[in-house]
């Protein structure tokens, strides 16, 4: 063999090796596993037409109890750093304001970054979060992320909407325009 072929061949080697090793990198489960602040976890339970799982947060208007609510309930599993769920407040501010005494509002935080996406979620986090966005709603810390096991449904912010029979009409995943949201929730109110 030449020299020459000997040489293209160790060459073709180390630049599959190298390739190779960046995939192994950039895919390997261990890299998978690591969550960063613009990977949503994993789906939830909830499902439209099923029962909702329960549960049970202290907001900033006091405690959320699901299966104690007698109304409707309009809940947002969101993360403070997302900024669909910072744009999405002004929709759900309107919808508490035309739909708040016949609706139970709350927001729940479904992540455990902050808001400057590197340091842990806190409930001062949210309650920041609630302040420099104008959030007219409930909101509450979650710090276990029980109600985004539960219902988040792989990205920021999900809306469920339940009915009173305690049964999930609505799941969306990101943001929504008003009219959507609106129409869901008319729908819950018949």
């Amino acid at each position: 063999m030449s020299q020459r072929r000997l040489l293209a061949i160790t060459a073709a080697i180390v630049v599959l090796i190298a390739v190779a090793a960046v995939l192994f990198y950039f895919f390997s489960p261990a890299r998978r596993q690591v969550q960063t602040a613009s990977q949503a976890p994993v789906i939830g339970k909830a499902q439209v037409g099923q029962p909702a799982p329960p549960f049970e947060v202290a907001t900033t208007a006091g405690l959320f109890d699901l299966s104690k609510t007698t109304k409707p309930v309009f809940l947002e599993v969101f993360a403070t750093w997302c900024p669909h769920c910072q744009r999405e407040v002004p929709t759900i501010n309107r919808l508490y304001r035309r739909y708040g005494r016949q609706v139970a509002f709350v927001g729940v935080s479904g992540s455990n970054t902050a808001m400057d996406g590197s340091s842990p979620a806190s409930e001062s986090d949210v309650l920041e979060w609630k302040q420099r966005f104008g959030v007219e709603y409930p909101v509450a810390f979650d710090p276990l992320l029980n109600v985004a096991d539960l219902y988040l449904q792989g990205g920021f912010p999900t809306i469920a909407i339940i009915d009173r029979d305690k049964r999930i009409r609505y799941l969306h995943s990101g943001e929504v325009v008003y009219n959507e949201l609106a129409t869901a929730i008319a729908g819950v109110l018949r």
